[in-house]
């Protein structure tokens, strides 16, 4: 049977007891311990201090152990609670992040990690935070193996940093299969406590192609829809800019490698206006030509949430957003140099490389 230690208090240590007990300053743990020392100096059982105090036998038994061992210090001290937190071996988590995948998955979430790691998904999510890693996004990209790339680079960045003298320099591209997308049922607005709603499928009612110009110097659009995208509407948005544009302008008009952009007729009809110049962005890398930012800014504002019953209505709201946007256009400043971009795709074409030669090795 096990006996409860006996409880001998100095006058100085029962003075001091008493001072926790009665102070408002003493917390309400540490004057219920001193009054379980108290009572126990007093010859009191244990479960008669538990009952007169209504707390446990248990906690009674091991406040008294405490003092008896380490006096004052044993009850001002609190015991260690639950489980000791577990460290996250950093290293570890940043590795298996980066360098390999979960079973059965394409990337690692956090829950999947925390079991790996026997450790909380909001740990996981901390680290990564702190580490810059984020495993559920992914860019796209893709290195141009365009043998001019270096020539076209620089033609086009030039004209972005030094545009010339009594010159405007346009961005021309087209977006095309443009959809005119109506849903199957109507959606609910946004409402306090909820999203607003849209279906997930929808009816196609037609295409078209926007083509647009974006001048360099002002954010100014030139732009015209058109059922199809070949060399016949190509002349006819030249036509429009021709028409839209002051006369005593040379134009510099950057574009893509798009087959219709170099077609026969498209170079005789160039040869007859001789103030038009074409500029062409390397293959596969669009992203130079600055008019792509602002077809992002459209299908993110006007048309990917958009509910068109044909495409005359569709074609309305884009005319709708070009003439708004002209009112108080921004232009897109540019600001890295060609030397800045060349040593990226220099580096990535080096890493690229580097993860070839180990796939075949």
């Amino acid at each position: 049977m096990r006996v409860a230690p006996e409880i001998v208090l100095t006058d100085e240590e029962r003075d001091e007891l008493k001072k926790l007990v009665r102070s408002k300053l003493t917390s309400v743990r540490l004057s219920q311990r001193a009054r379980i020392v108290l009572l126990a100096a007093d010859g009191m059982l244990s479960k008669d201090i538990a009952e007169q105090l209504g707390v446990g036998p248990v906690q009674v038994s091991r406040w008294r152990e405490r003092y008896a061992v380490d006096r004052l210090a044993g009850i001002e001290r609190d015991l260690p609670r639950g489980a000791p937190p577990k460290t996250v071996d950093v290293a570890r988590l940043v590795a298996l992040t980066t360098q390999s995948k979960p079973e059965a998955a394409t990337h690692w979430s956090t829950r999947t990690m925390a079991a790996e790691l026997g450790v909380s998904a909001a740990s996981v999510s901390r680290h990564w935070r702190a580490n810059g890693l984020k495993p559920h996004l992914v860019r796209g990209f893709k290195v141009s193996r365009d043998p001019s790339f270096v020539e076209k680079l620089e033609d086009v960045v030039g004209l972005y940093m030094s545009p010339p003298e009594h010159a405007l320099v346009l961005c021309c591209d087209e977006k095309s299969q443009v959809q005119a997308l109506d849903r199957t049922q109507p959606g609910l607005p946004m409402k306090k406590g909820r999203a607003a709603t849209m279906t997930h499928d929808y009816k196609r009612n037609g295409v078209t192609t926007l083509f647009a110009a974006l001048n360099v110097l002002d954010g100014q659009v030139i732009g015209q829809c058109q059922p199809r995208h070949t060399h016949v509407e190509w002349l006819k948005f030249l036509r429009q800019i021709d028409r839209e544009t002051p006369k005593d302008k040379t134009l510099h008009l950057i574009a893509d490698n798009y087959a219709t952009h170099k077609h026969p007729a498209v170079q005789e009809w160039l040869a007859k206006h001789p103030r038009f110049n074409m500029h062409f962005t390397p293959t596969s890398a669009s992203w130079l030509n600055m008019v792509e930012r602002f077809f992002r800014d459209i299908s993110a504002n006007r048309l990917r949430r958009g509910v068109f019953t044909s495409v005359p209505e569709l074609v309305a709201a884009i005319d709708a957003y070009i003439a708004h946007h002209n009112i108080n256009p921004k232009p897109f400043i540019w600001t890295s140099s060609a030397r800045d971009i060349l040593q990226k795709v220099i580096r990535a074409n080096s890493r690229l490389t580097a993860k070839q030669n180990a796939t075949l090795h």
